[in-house]
């Protein structure tokens, strides 16, 4: 099998297992000079079929039938993320520098995506991060194009951010850091006094340790299933809130460490912290409002390192003016109604600015954008469903985006049957009402058409764009509807 893998003719090979079973029977006798003579040709030849093989191999990987696959990219991106697009295929274009760029994906972070910004070659679009509602889902959803995000590729990050806010909501740490500053600005001439006042006063900022309190989690996707492991180390009890937690969410919670409340006003009246960790969507617009403040318990301190939206400001500076609220808010946003006050420490989003976790989002968005662009597989889309295809031949393949509506797949199957091609596999899903993602893989006499097919699929009630992946490698075709 060894002497098989690496090229040796079948007669060379019948001759050295004819040599070697003469030498299992007479092992006495002593290896003829031409049984060393022959093992020492198939080693060098094997040799040289490995190079022959490499050379093959790296030869292949430098060439790439046609042009780039060019992505469009909007802000300062990892360069060690990107690096995940292979340099023979992938080359990338600053679409607010050159907007009429024929991008085929779009890659981003904070950039405000409006649907003008999108050219008609776009095929995909990716954020570097889980939230995308700098995106403009809906328009993308109606020309056929998917958006990826990348959930859990700061999760780290944001957990370490989140361990700290516990600190500093426990210990007055911030507060004391500038009750020093300002010592030293009123007596900084003289440091017996200084060191005196420091002393005496830090009875100022008497905190509370976490050990034995309770944490309340709303959202337990990787970030907060993150968290909650996390703190029970520093022996805090974990209360957590998720009607939509994931199979994969549940398996990364250790043990039965964490307790799962019913709905938010159980996990409130129970908390001593609560930390947000759910996407802002319409139905969590204010999540946090006047009646949940009312349900925590006296003291409590609630983080938000998600999105600002989730908390009403102006309904939580009037609890806090009023008393009603004595702990402490730490959030990773600017917030025009809690900046001045002395209850709310403001971070400027640092939630996943580690080299890191730049690096890593950057780094699944590529591979997100390659698996869609080169093999018509979706996975982490916002708008799309789940899709995991393999090819099994050389023929074309055609990745259409229509309406999740029936008799479409008969329109789609017809287009095949009409001009005489075998349809050699098919794979279908749906996400809703809105879309709906069919692959069709032809046969290799397909290429003799290609562009017609494409064109007629278009043309399928209900179709929104229509592409064709080549086995090659090359760009195919792509057809968007007006």
């Amino acid at each position: 099998m060894f002497l098989r893998r690496l090229g040796v003719s079948i007669a060379s090979r019948q001759r050295f297992a004819a040599l070697t079973q003469a030498r299992t029977f007479s092992a006495a006798s002593s290896a003829s000079s031409e049984e060393v003579k022959l093992l020492e040709d198939l080693l060098r030849r094997a040799k040289e079929r490995e190079i022959e093989v490499a050379n093959n191999s790296a030869a292949q990987e430098d060439v790439l039938p046609g042009p780039k696959f060019t992505v469009g990219t909007f802000n300062a991106l990892s360069a060690e993320g990107l690096k995940t697009f292979p340099s023979h295929k992938y080359e990338f274009t600053p679409l607010a520098d050159n907007p009429d760029a024929e991008a085929h994906a779009i890659l981003l972070r904070s950039h405000k995506l409006d649907n003008l910004q999108v050219p008609e070659s776009v095929r995909a679009v990716a954020r570097c991060g889980s939230g995308t509602n700098n995106v403009c889902t809906a328009e993308l959803t109606e020309r056929g194009i998917p958006v990826f995000n990348t959930p859990g590729s700061n999760a780290n990050a944001v957990a370490e951010l989140v361990l700290c806010s516990l600190l500093l909501a426990s210990r007055g740490i911030y507060e004391g850091i500038n009750h020093v500053q300002k010592i030293f600005e009123e007596d900084g001439d003289d440091a017996p006094k200084v060191k005196k006042r420091v002393e005496a006063e830090k009875k100022m900022f008497v905190g509370q340790e976490l050990a034995g309190k309770t944490l309340g989690v709303i959202g337990l996707g990787k970030i907060g299933t993150t968290i909650a492991n996390a703190v029970g180390g520093l022996g805090m009890n974990v209360i957590g809130y998720d009607p939509s937690l994931s199979l994969d969410a549940a398996w990364s919670l250790r043990g039965e460490s964490v307790q799962r409340a019913g709905s938010i006003q159980e996990l409130l009246a129970n908390s001593d912290y609560i930390t947000l960790h759910v996407p802002y969507m319409e139905a969590t617009h204010h999540l946090m409002g006047a009646d949940e403040f009312a349900s925590m318990k006296p003291g409590a301190n609630l983080m938000n390192f998600s999105r600002a939206e989730l908390v009403d400001s102006a309904s939580l500076r009037a609890k806090m003016d009023q008393g009603a609220f004595a702990g402490k808010y730490i959030c990773d946003f600017a917030d025009e109604w809690l900046h001045d006050h002395p209850r709310a420490i403001l971070l400027p989003h640092l939630g996943a600015s580690t080299g890191e976790a730049e690096s890593n989002s950057a780094s699944m968005a590529a591979d997100a954008i390659i698996n869609f662009i080169e093999y018509g597989n979706i996975k982490n889309s916002v708008n799309f469903p789940n899709m995991e295809f393999q090819r099994q031949s050389t023929g074309p393949i055609f990745c259409c985006s229509h309406e999740n509506r029936s008799g479409l797949l008969n329109q789609i199957t017809s287009v095949f049957a009409n001009q005489g091609v075998n349809i050699v596999q098919q794979r279908n899903a749906s996400r809703g009402d809105a879309i709906a993602y069919t692959v069709v893989e032809a046969s290799e006499d397909a290429y003799d058409m290609v562009e017609h097919l494409n064109d007629a699929l278009l043309n399928c009630e209900g179709m929104k764009s229509s592409r064709v992946l080549f086995s090659d490698g090359r760009i195919g075709g792509y057809a968007v509807k007006h």
